[in-house]
């Protein structure tokens, strides 16, 4: 079987608690991110960007994004609260990536989000062929308004998913896949 396909067989997410250091560095990464954004872009709008969250940074964005979870439901059970408070402490590199939405450009919106998902796809996929581990996590504040304001995004823009990315701590079994059979089916006239 090709490699492309074999590696499509065997791709699966790592849970971001289990992701630590070493990730990517400066040329891998720009390596994985050139490759990311070969995505199909109907219209040439190019409706996505990245923003890369690492250190102290992250850590900051972390502990924000946390407050604004306490913030908007005070009764969150303290093993929520933690959960929070700690999400953004393992992955040592996320990428959040954006869809950027150009509305008089005569491309539906769904298929401006789906050219900024498949560069998430894209980045996990990537990861995973370079031996790193990759989870997309979204969530509340990929929705939140409060925390597109802390991104610095534009009204025109949202978060399609924060990529956590770093090095498997431990081995991580893959799930069980849908079989095929149940969800093809072939269309005649």
């Amino acid at each position: 079987m090709p490699d492309a396909l074999s590696l499509l067989q065997q791709r699966h997410s790592a849970p971001s608690r289990q992701l630590g250091e070493p990730a990517p560095d400066a040329t891998t990464l720009r390596a994985l991110l050139e490759a990311a954004i070969r995505v199909p872009d109907h219209g040439k709008l190019v409706p996505f960007r990245l923003i890369e969250l690492r250190g102290e940074d992250k850590l900051r964005f972390g502990e924000q994004l946390a407050e604004r979870a306490i913030r908007r439901d005070p009764e969150l059970p303290e093993s929520k609260r933690e959960k929070e408070r700690f999400r953004y402490t393992f992955a040592p590199l996320v990428m959040v990536v954006v869809a950027r939405l150009h509305a008089d450009a005569g491309i539906p919106d769904i298929e401006q989000k789906l050219c900024a998902g498949n560069v998430a796809y894209n980045i996990l996929l990537g990861a995973y062929a370079l031996g790193f581990g990759a989870q997309w996590l979204t969530g509340w504040a990929a929705y939140d308004p409060e925390v597109a304001k802390l991104l610095g995004l534009a009204s025109n823009e949202c978060v399609i998913g924060f990529v956590h990315i770093g090095t498997p701590q431990t081995d991580i079994p893959d799930r069980e896949r849908p079989a095929l059979d149940d969800l093809l089916s072939e269309w005649k006239a």
